[in-house]
């Protein structure tokens, strides 16, 4: 694989949501092709079936059925079915569920064989890609299953602002009794391994916010906090990892305190999904932390209201796939680096190390 130019794939999500116009409007622009090699897994005729409401795009592609025949020079189509499929966009129906799981399941089939370097997800809604061959709530527990990890993380990335999440598509009911010392440490885990090898922070510095009001007040609104999460921070801290709370949400958001820090553990999707989404300018992106491929999507939805209207903003989209690309590339240099006996010991390292010595 060339990693200056990483072979990227993109799933079609919803065939009636916004997926398909955003890889429309994305790569109808040339100069990505300057950076990576894009396989759309869907079919051309989708593809031309929104092409036609886009007449001032040019899109041009080839259409491959082998990864040995993928074109490097354009924008490939790997047809994941033939058949003419009925496309309705803004509505809800089995149909566009149906082949938004196919591109998936063939998308991260790539994936794990490494015909591709990563994979870029459309947005899928989760009630029309029920079924019994595919039970998942979303992107994240299915592509933790197909590749076997022990865990994932869930972590929203705009900039140098991260929000990861213990709990993800879990009913507000049942939230507390997921939230275990076992899984915070696992998360945390997850968290500092991918801000060092996916991010390229040596020394990262992670938050962790409480799961009650005023992070429980010292008991006085429930006890999580005490028996829960402060024990789960002590340990992480016993094993080097930097970690700091648990904080408030409230004043932890609005005093901007994430900002001193490298990443942010919520316990729950709203907890830090609504402040992330706020104050990420649209321009945020689902990274999988935990996996041995690199998996982005934009942090919005399939957005029916909008679907087929050329309307759809394709700011999230890019960044991304961008995100997708700078993470292989990363990656790629964190391995070469443990590989280099003579590792280039940078200013920041020297001072950090001086600074440990003067602490000890």
């Amino acid at each position: 694989m060339n990693y200056s130019k990483p072979v990227i794939g993109i799933s079609c999500g919803d065939l009636n949501g916004i997926g398909i116009e955003l890889i429309i409007k994305t790569f109808s622009d040339n100069r990505i092709l300057e950076h990576c090699t894009p396989v759309i897994f869907a079919s051309n005729k989708v593809i031309n079936f929104y092409r036609k409401s886009l007449p001032e795009l040019n899109i041009t592609y080839s259409i491959i059925k082998d990864f040995t025949r993928i074109n490097h020079k354009q924008v490939n189509v790997f047809n994941c079915w033939e058949e003419d499929v009925q496309v309705t966009p803004g509505q809800l129906t089995e149909t566009g569920g149906k082949y938004a799981v196919l591109s998936l399941q063939t998308a991260v089939a790539a994936l794990k064989q490494k015909q591709i370097d990563g994979l870029v997800t459309a947005p899928v809604h989760k009630k029309n890609i029920q079924s019994p061959d595919f039970t998942y709530t979303g992107h994240t527990p299915y592509l933790k299953t197909i590749f076997g990890a022990n865990d994932v993380v869930m972590m929203l990335c705009a900039g140098n602002f991260r929000v990861a999440l213990v709990t993800e598509h879990v009913p507000v009911g049942e939230i507390a009794k997921h939230i275990t010392k076992e899984a915070i440490l696992s998360k945390l885990n997850i968290i500092n391994r991918s801000l060092q090898k996916d991010f390229g922070i040596d020394k990262p510095r992670i938050a962790v916010l409480g799961l009650n009001p005023h992070a429980g007040d010292e008991g006085l609104i429930g006890n999580e906090e005490e028996t829960i999460i402060k024990p789960a921070i002590r340990e992480a801290k016993n094993s080097n990892i930097l970690v700091v709370g648990p904080y408030s949400a409230d004043a932890f958001f609005a005093r901007r305190s994430f900002e001193k820090f490298d990443a942010v553990l919520a316990m729950y999707h709203d907890q830090g999904l609504i402040p992330f989404k706020a104050l990420a300018s649209g321009e945020g992106v689902n990274y999988t932390a935990g996996l041995p491929a690199v998996r982005t999507s934009p942090d919005h939805g399939v957005a029916f209201d909008i679907a087929g209207k050329d309307k759809a903003d394709t700011s999230s989209f890019i960044t991304s796939l961008f995100e997708c690309i700078d993470i292989i590339n990363r990656r790629n240099g964190y391995e070469d680096n443990r590989k280099n006996p003579l590792r280039k010991i940078t200013p920041a390292i020297l001072a950090n190390a001086k600074d440990e010595i003067i602490e000890e």
